[in-house]
């Protein structure tokens, strides 16, 4: 009797490891059948232009890596998209200085800018002003203004165009005309359509 459970011993031990091996294959696959199916990760949505954030009577001011002072934006109302990352800005003012500290500023009922505020589109009683200064040559240049419906802005290049009617003063001088396209870099001035000009002479000194 004794030997025969020893035989039926030795032939369980035998196949032992074979069932469990069994059992742990069952049960890794009651696992897998039982685990939750996970979803697959949903594409990304593409970004509509719809704002997704808000601001109320704000200052926002931007400085370069060594600290300056850059630009300062105010507006009653702002809405940001993410998509363009573009903020649209609702009686809007901006400051704008260049690398030697000069001064433009920019005015209108609302404006549509970059990120950086380097690049401005004003609409509504448009109105960027470039204060007096002395170029590296010693030369006075005299206060410019740009008034219209519409005036584009690029602050670093110190461009600014328009498709629509402008009014450029430069010291005295008057310009209207129906589009421009002004260069301050460059020192072009390029105006279009009905172009009417008032130049009043510099009296010597």
């Amino acid at each position: 009797m004794t030997r025969l459970l020893l035989r039926g011993w030795d032939r369980l031990s035998l196949y032992l490891p074979i069932l469990v091996m069994g059992f742990l294959a069952l049960g890794t696959y009651w696992l897998v059948a039982s685990a939750p199916v996970v979803a697959p990760i949903a594409a990304q949505r593409p970004l509509r232009h719809e704002p997704d954030y808000f601001m109320k009577n704000f200052l926002v001011r931007t400085f370069v890596e060594a600290g300056r002072l850059k630009s300062e934006v105010f507006g009653r109302a702002a809405r940001h998209y993410p998509d363009s990352d573009s903020t649209e800005i609702d009686a809007v003012r901006i400051r704008s200085f260049d690398e030697k500290g000069r001064l433009t500023t920019a005015t209108a009922n609302r404006a549509l800018t970059n990120s950086d505020a380097s690049e401005v589109k004003l609409f509504g009683k448009a109105l960027i002003i470039r204060e007096a200064l002395v170029d590296s040559n010693g030369k006075t240049l005299p206060r410019m203004e740009f008034r219209g419906e519409f005036l584009h802005a690029f602050m670093n290049s110190e461009r600014v165009l328009s498709d629509q009617p402008v009014e450029l003063r430069r010291g005295s001088d008057v310009f209207l005309a129906d589009t421009m396209d002004f260069d301050n870099q460059h020192q072009t001035l390029n105006l279009q359509g009905r172009v009417k000009g008032t130049l009043v002479p510099v009296r010597p000194k």
